[in-house]
Formats: C-alpha cells, sequence, structure tokens
C-alpha cells in the first residue's frame, strides 16, 4: 500500500469550503425528508395526549433536537390536528388534505437556523481532525474516525448548547430575535456563564459515544462493502448503507442517555416557560429515578421510533455529503487539467 503525501488525503482534494458546501447540502436534503416524519409523529402524539399550556416536548426532525413550548394547548398550527388520525398514513393524507402539503415541514425553520450551521461545523471538522490524526496515529491510524467523530461533536454540541437554551427562552416568553442580547445578559447576570451550558452534559453523554460509534463504524463498513464489490471509490449505495447500519448501530447503544436527554431537555424547557431557575439532577442520578420509578425497560423507551428515524437520517444525510465531495473533487481535477492544458 502507498503511503501518501500529508497533502493528498488532507480533504480528499476539496477545499474546507468545498467541505462545508457539501455537508450544508447534506443537512438542508436532510431536513426536508425527515422533518415530515416527525411533524406526523408529534400531531399522532398531541392527539393522544394532548399538550397543555405551558408544557414542551422535544422536536427532532434527523438532525438535532429542539425544545417546543406550547403556548395555549394545541394552538400551534404544526401541532394542532385538524382531524382524527387512524395511523400514520392516515395522518400524512389528511395533513396534507386540510392544511395543503407545506403543512408537513412546519417547525422547519429552528432546524435551518440552528442544525445546519452545527452540522456543517461538526462534518466539517470531523473530516480535517480524521486526516490529522491518521498521519499522527500510524499503526493505529484506523482509529481515527473513533476519535475525531467524538471530539468534532464536543465541538459542535458546545456551540450549539447555548444557543438551544436561549431559543427555548425566546420561544416561551414570545420575545423576538432582536432581544436575543438583553436576553443572554439577563441569564448570565442571574445564573452566570455556566447557565448558558446547562444541559451539556446529557448531550454529551449520548453525542459523544454515538458520533465515535457512527463515524468508526461507517468507515469500517464503507471499506468492507467496497472490498467486497470490487469498488475503487464508494458508490452512492454503499455510503448510504454504510450510513443507515451503523448509524443504527450507534443509536442502539446510546438509546439510554438519549432517554435522559429528552426528560431532561423537556424539564429545563418547562422551567424556562415559568421563568423559574432550580438545580437539574445529573445524569447518573436522572437516570437512578428513572430506573426506579418506571423499571429499567423505561431506560429503552421510544427505541423503534428513533431507530426508523435516526437510521435513514443518517444515511441521507452522508451519502449526500459523501456524493457533494466527490462533485467537487471530480470539478477541482476538471480544473487543473484544463490549466493545465
Amino acid at each position: 500500500m502507498s503511503v501518501q503525501s500529508p497533502e493528498a488525503p488532507a480533504s480528499n482534494g476539496i477545499t474546507p469550503f468545498q467541505q462545508m458546501v457539501a455537508s450544508c447540502s447534506g443537512a438542508i436534503l436532510t431536513s426536508l425528508l425527515v422533518t415530515p416524519l416527525d411533524v406526523v409523529k408529534t400531531r399522532l402524539q398531541a392527539q393522544k395526549t394532548p399538550f397543555p399550556k405551558g408544557k414542551c416536548f422535544v422536536y427532532c426532525n434527523g438532525l438535532m433536537d429542539h425544545i417546543c413550548v406550547c403556548e395555549n394547548g394545541n394552538s400551534k398550527a404544526w401541532y394542532k390536528a385538524p382531524s382524527h388520525f387512524n395511523g400514520t398514513v392516515d395522518a400524512f393524507v389528511k395533513i396534507v388534505r386540510h392544511e395543503g402539503i407545506k403543512a408537513l415541514w412546519s417547525g422547519l425553520p429552528p432546524t435551518l437556523v440552528m442544525a445546519v450551521p452545527a452540522t456543517v461545523i461538526y462534518f466539517s471538522c470531523y473530516d480535517q481532525l480524521c486526516v490529522a490524526l491518521r498521519i499522527r496515529m500510524g499503526d493505529f491510524a484506523q482509529e481515527a474516525p473513533l476519535l475525531a467523530g467524538a471530539i468534532a461533536r464536543v465541538g459542535s454540541a458546545t456551540v450549539i448548547s447555548p444557543l438551544e437554551l436561549i431559543r427555548t427562552k425566546l420561544q416561551s416568553q414570545k420575545q423576538s430575535y432582536r432581544e436575543l442580547t438583553d436576553c443572554i445578559r439577563a441569564a448570565v447576570q442571574t445564573e452566570g456563564w455556566r447557565s448558558l451550558w446547562r444541559g451539556l452534559g446529557p448531550t454529551l453523554f449520548r453525542d459523544v459515544p454515538f458520533s465515535a460509534m457512527y463515524w468508526y463504524n461507517y468507515e469500517k463498513g464503507k471499506s468492507w462493502l467496497c472490498q467486497r464489490y470490487n469498488a475503487t471509490e464508494p458508490t452512492f449505495t454503499v455510503t448510504f448503507v454504510s450510513g443507515a447500519v451503523s448509524g443504527a448501530i450507534a443509536s442502539i447503544v446510546t438509546l439510554p442517555f438519549d432517554v435522559v436527554k429528552t426528560r431532561r431537555q423537556v424539564e429545563l424547557g418547562e422551567l424556562q416557560a415559568k421563568n423559574l431557575s432550580c438545580q437539574v439532577s445529573s445524569t447518573f442520578s436522572m437516570m437512578s429515578r428513572i430506573v426506579a420509578q418506571d423499571g429499567f425497560g423505561a431506560m429503552f423507551a421510544g427505541f423503534l421510533p428513533r431507530l426508523i428515524k435516526v437510521a435513514p437520517a443518517c444515511a441521507i444525510m452522508i451519502s449526500t455529503y459523501e456524493f457533494g465531495k466527490a462533485f467537487f473533487h471530480k470539478h477541482n481535477q476538471d480544473t487543473r487539467a484544463a490549466a493545465q492544458r
């Protein structure tokens, strides 16, 4: 096996800006394709257990979670059921029939504002870190995706955590984005800078192991499929299958932390909606409380919905990202070849 120079693999022949464009395209496409699934899930959830005023629920569309605060029961259009739904397909049909197809993408703006930049940071950092670590880790280069994925997720989660808390506060208090600076200043003066990262612990407990396992299994799976089918470069199908399988594995293993994170997000959101401040229990104490109250099985609540949503979201995101990188790589090659003529 030939050893490539550091410049060759540094970005697979594309610039960091092109990496950002590729990841941005993947994030937007994932949001567009997965958001309708969660809108329908939320409508069905609201039908089964109506959301009272001040109640919070987690809205996740494949890229990240958002805390939504109910203002007046089921008043918000995108989780107000217009009629009784008899199942997922029936919900899709009735929402489109009564409200138009655009209603399936209700709640998309928060994703485009927050999740897309976070995804761009995450994927771009992963690629750069993975290449740098592979060069420096020598015989352990195969473990580079595991470490790079963990570090990249810590960075992106740390950046996004204050924005999520601030967004929840703005929403619950019906403030405009122009008041964002005042909101940050008031939170810092009242509870200190660390208050902006409240809830980061459970996020890291779930997302960092997820990211590490996801990237490690993805790279392994991609290499194995390429060898099996004698492909010199990973095809769209190879990346799609590798992303789906690795995402499914990581989502199952990290499900208990997802349960804790969801409960804590809802608890924090409701405290913010009531403009209250209190110490929220730690990750492991909340785990103990869940097990004591609801049994060990409660730590794996929502297994199937999480698997159904995470696996395709991972597959769409990574395959679109890899396709974008391949496109830019070929474009750069063609440009260099034309310049040399």
